[in-house]
């Protein structure tokens, strides 16, 4: 058992946190922070999913299919042209690679020195009565955080096994492009990198049992899948897989379409059907901690397990699956560990976005979860082009949908799609959380030829026909 920082515990550990993610080094931080001398385990390459095989990473590729696609976009201006294409593939995944190592180190490796209450070790850690085992060495804690993260799922589909597949991490490594690329599974991960690789020059084909963002406005949804067909993937929805299999011109896929059996060829398949929490091997159902149904630490809303002294925080947990939501719940079981249990988890206003172009963000319920949780609703939905910024630009790709509640004219909801759309979902955050009603998101001012400005028009929407305004009509 390794570590890179001199605890200062006498062999005791106020707290140990098992797993060296975002979760794991905010639930360390913010116990060190208060005083506490705290055990960090790590197993594997430090910073989990986020900084090396997820967020930071996917992002940056997206962002360079993007740049492509701007510049063949240029025509929808009069009198411009563009064309660029992948010219070496290798060379910017290792750019990516490079950007990842920098901020795993500065963001990471770096931070452990400047807290000296923290003691990072590095191993396999299983829970037993005293405390936590570190290959195999016991760790006596007072408190314990699992915030061991998850993995990339498999789905159900018979043969899946024995067929070579690409994950999400994987993908994002190959060395070279694929000539073709079957993508299972219609969620987030889905539809980002489906269309990263379509853009970057792929034949890309995208499969799912639903619709793409089954979570999302059915309007959403729609509309996202006919911007993903403008960009040549072929989608096919609301089918049942039979089988998959390896052959000699790479995976077959046959789905179940409406009756009728279809056979997918492709050279690579990539699986974005989920993630699973990482929970094998630590111990948990001898240390008496019940999981969930899609295997996740069951947890209340203190972040305490079924075990006295035990919290969980992150995708271990199965739900809230974004980094800045392991952070937050990692933060809040670190602080009720400490000091009594007072604070309550609360995902009540969550943004959630997804990278594709244009962006899905979303906060809030839906319209049918605000009706399923009782609400008489109303809706406002406003296509980009009554919106004068992407007029302007354009690019008039995209919708805005509010929900609100009848009975008092609160807000309840909201989704956008559209360029850069995600960088304007805070503000409904914030108008959902301190109780705004959609008459006082109207009266509010925002500024000319924005984004965020389909908000005001959006919420005018509830009681007038904005096509028959003005510009800047307040």
């Amino acid at each position: 058992m390794s570590d890179c920082c001199a605890p200062k515990s006498n062999g005791r550990y106020d707290l140990a946190v098992i797993g060296a993610g975002s979760a794991g080094f905010s639930a360390a931080i913010t116990a060190a922070e208060q005083g506490a001398n705290v055990a960090l385990i790590g197993h594997g390459t430090i910073g989990g999913t986020c900084v090396n095989v997820g967020c930071v990473p996917s992002k940056t590729m997206i962002r360079a299919a993007e740049a492509l696609h701007g510049v063949r976009a240029a025509h929808r201006f009069p009198g411009l042209t563009g064309e660029a294409n992948v010219a070496d593939w290798g060379r910017l995944v290792a750019a990516k690679d490079d950007l990842v190592t920098t901020l795993r180190q500065k963001k990471y490796v770096d931070l452990l020195p400047q807290y000296n209450g923290i003691a990072y070790l590095e191993g396999k850690a299983r829970l037993n009565g005293q405390g936590v085992a570190v290959n195999g060495d016991i760790l006596p804690a007072a408190k314990i955080i699992i915030a061991t993260g998850s993995s990339p799922a498999l789905p159900n589909i018979p043969g899946i096994g024995d067929v070579p597949h690409l994950t999400s991490t994987t993908a994002l490594g190959l060395s070279a492009l694929p000539r073709s690329l079957l993508v299972i599974g219609g969620g987030y991960i889905g539809c980002e990198l489906a269309q990263m690789f379509a853009r970057a020059g792929t034949e890309v084909t995208l499969v799912t049992r639903r619709r793409l963002l089954p979570e999302a406005e059915p309007e959403i949804s729609k509309a996202l899948t006919g911007h993903l067909r403008n960009d040549g993937i072929t989608i096919l929805t609301e089918l049942s897989y039979r089988r998959i299999a390896r052959t000699d011109r790479g995976v077959e896929l046959t789905v179940a379409i409406d009756g009728a059996d279809e056979v997918i060829t492709v050279e690579q398949v990539l699986l974005t059907t989920g993630r699973s929490p990482n929970t094998d091997g630590l111990g948990l159902a001898e240390a008496g901690i019940r999981l969930s149904g899609n295997g996740g630490v069951v947890v209340d809303d203190r972040m305490r397990t079924s075990k006295p002294d035990v919290y969980a925080a992150g995708d271990v947990t199965g739900r809230d699956q974004f980094v800045y939501m392991a952070a937050y719940g990692a933060k809040l079981a670190a602080q009720n560990a400490m000091n009594g249990d007072s604070l309550v988890y609360d995902n009540a206003t969550m943004p959630w976005v997804t990278f594709t172009d244009p962006q899905v963000a979303g906060v809030g319920l839906t319209e049918q979860a605000a009706r399923d949780a009782g609400f008489e609703t109303k809706t406002s939905i406003v296509s980009l082009d009554q919106v004068p910024r992407a007029l302007a630009a354009r690019d008039t790709r995209g919708l805005i949908k509010l929900v609100a509640d009848r009975k008092t004219d609160r807000l309840l909801g909201g989704q956008i799609l559209a360029p850069e759309g995600a960088d304007s979902i805070q503000t409904v955050v914030l108008a959902i959380k301190h109780g705004m009603t959609a008459k006082a998101l109207g009266e509010t001012i925002f500024p000319y030829l924005t984004t965020v400005e389909g908000l005001k028009l959006a919420a005018q929407g509830f009681g007038k026909d904005v096509a028959k305004l003005s510009c800047c009509a307040g």
